[in-house]
């Protein structure tokens, strides 16, 4: 086993034995496995292309396939096999034209087989350091893109190219390429992560309406209750819908809580508030909230014996011994399962802040049509020298004390200082109270990380305003990173021509020095230090 995808690597260079995440070293080998036969299917597709045959279905499942891959999703083996075995009946029903490669012919006959083509065709099949930085580089940063292009399909919205991006870039790692065009390949990556989180925007905000700047509550309510976690709105649609009139609540947990702001979700009365934080906490927080937990996506931590029987996995998302919601080919799925348990159960301990310095209510849905329909007071703000700087602390929570550093430094901000957020990271400090600026909110959120083409369309209408370019702006980025859709926004930014991104708690074990070397050379990425270092540099 070697995987260094995640922030969590071991000792800052990989894990070896076992993820950090939990995840077996069989796991690993037949998620290494499933890229290794998803990039055959690309190479296959695109042959068939040439005449006509390629098959429609080899997006969806593409993307499928690299969400499953991404840390903290799928721990199923069945399930990965199950995958494995999916994409290759698809790619041996396409000619096979011109592809001769081992990944476009070769078939297991049992998962055991699988897991030793894991093994041999995994990270460190790449000998030159560089070369496999930028592989990687690259195949995360389609993770990114297959976990958001997965929600834009679930909408009922396709991309062609996207799907067509993903096959060539996939492919292109099964060859021997020069080292500038492996760069212009990642940097491409950038590109169409931009478009697929434009997408993305387009399809939620068509689906359940533009967000609403809205405040949420987080004590709980005294119903029995079933807890949604992930970023599937789609599956907390079909949910809502199915616990209407039954007497069981709905909350969301983590990346969910953005739901709220939307018009058509927060329109269910049972949809109570968000419960908990960020997915670091899910052991504690599913263990108290005494009911169901649907996982519709990543972030999965194994849970714990004690509540194991309370997890039920939807969508990408897997972990043996635990009930998994299929999907349907259309309509919705068949929560009954879910809700029957649910009334089984006690309602929710009451977990939520009430201490001095914190606000026992979240404020969310500052996306880009609320925040530029106010654009002129934020504007005016500016120009009058309330706001003087903007940070954007988008991006990831995660495990360890260092993330503390967050807390900390959004605390020691100047009160004049304004933080962009999306993604999780924001559980580090929305609950603190940190006031605002002339009724504009000190933390806007913009929502999931899936939502960060929010803090990309406000940027460039300041931009406008103020007759500059990005970087010309008084923003500074102060980024966390976990996974691979970070690694995808990272790459977006830089697609953009951001620069001096600051990016911690730590630079990627799979960034090479080679690699770092031309990252830092060309857009001025540095690792963050120490929250009074870095207060004198962004603000």
């Amino acid at each position: 086993m070697f995987c260094y995808q995640c922030e969590e690597a071991a000792k800052g260079c990989g894990c070896t034995v076992q993820g950090v995440c939990g995840k077996e070293e069989s796991t690993a080998a037949l998620q290494d496995c499933l890229i290794y036969t998803i990039k055959g299917l690309s190479l296959r597709n695109i042959e068939a292309r040439k005449t006509g045959k390629d098959n429609p279905v080899v997006g969806p499942l593409i993307a499928e396939s690299l969400f499953a891959a991404l840390t903290n999703v799928n721990f199923d083996n069945v399930r990965l096999y199950g995958l494995i075995m999916d994409t290759i009946a698809i790619r041996d029903s396409l000619p096979r034209g011109d592809c001769t490669h081992d990944a476009c012919t070769w078939t297991p006959a049992t998962i055991e087989d699988a897991i030793q083509k894991g093994t041999e065709t995994g990270v460190l099949a790449t000998e030159n350091e560089d070369v496999r930085s930028l592989r990687e580089l690259l195949v995360y940063g389609l993770k990114g893109i297959g976990a958001y292009y997965y929600h834009v399909v679930a909408l009922g919205y396709q991309n062609d190219g996207v799907t067509r991006f993903m096959e060539e870039a996939l492919a292109s790692t099964l060859c021997d390429l020069e080292t500038d065009e492996m760069i212009g390949l990642v940097l491409k990556c950038g590109e169409w992560g931009v478009k697929v989180l434009e997408n993305l925007d387009r399809a939620n905000t068509s689906t359940y309406g533009n967000p609403e700047i809205t405040t949420v509550a987080t004590a709980p309510n005294t119903n029995p209750g079933i807890l949604v976690t992930g970023h599937d709105l789609k599956d907390l649609e079909d949910l809502l819908i199915q616990t209407e009139g039954t007497g069981v609540d709905v909350y969301t947990h983590g990346e969910m809580l953005p739901a709220h702001a939307y018009p058509v979700l927060k329109k269910y009365p049972h949809l109570i508030g968000n419960y908990g934080g960020s997915w670091p906490h899910q052991k504690k927080e599913f263990e108290s909230f005494n009911g169901p937990v649907l996982v519709t996506t990543n972030c999965l931590v194994p849970p714990a014996e004690s509540y194991k029987d309370l997890v039920y996995t939807t969508g990408p998302t897997g972990f043996a011994g635990v009930t998994h919601i299929p999907d349907v080919a259309e309509g919705m799925k068949d929560f009954s399962a879910v809700i029957a348990h649910a009334k089984t159960c006690t309602p929710p301990t009451d977990i939520s802040e009430k201490r001095d310095g914190y606000i026992d209510e979240l404020t969310t849905g500052c996306a880009h049509h609320a925040v530029l329909s106010i654009a002129d007071v934020v504007v005016d703000a500016v120009k009058q020298g309330q706001i003087r700087k903007f940070v954007v602390m988008a991006g990831c929570d995660g495990r360890q004390k260092e993330r503390e550093y967050y807390t900390e430094f959004a605390q020691a901000l100047p009160k004049d200082v304004v933080i962009l957020t999306a993604g999780c990271a924001k559980y580090r400090y929305n609950n603190l109270d940190l006031g605002d600026i002339g009724g504009i909110p000190r933390v806007i959120d913009a929502g999931q990380c899936n939502d960060c083409y929010s803090l990309v369309l406000i940027a460039k209408a300041l931009a406008d305003v103020f007759e500059t370019d990005l970087n010309g702006l008084p923003i500074s980025y102060n980024i966390a990173w976990y996974e691979q859709k970070a690694v995808l926004v990272l790459l977006s930014l830089l697609h953009l021509g951001v620069k001096d991104i600051t990016l911690g708690p730590k630079l990627p074990a799979f960034i090479s020095p080679g690699v770092l070397d031309v990252l830092v050379e060309n857009f001025g990425i540095r690792a963050n230090t120490t929250v009074e270092e870095d207060l004198k540099l962004m603000a």
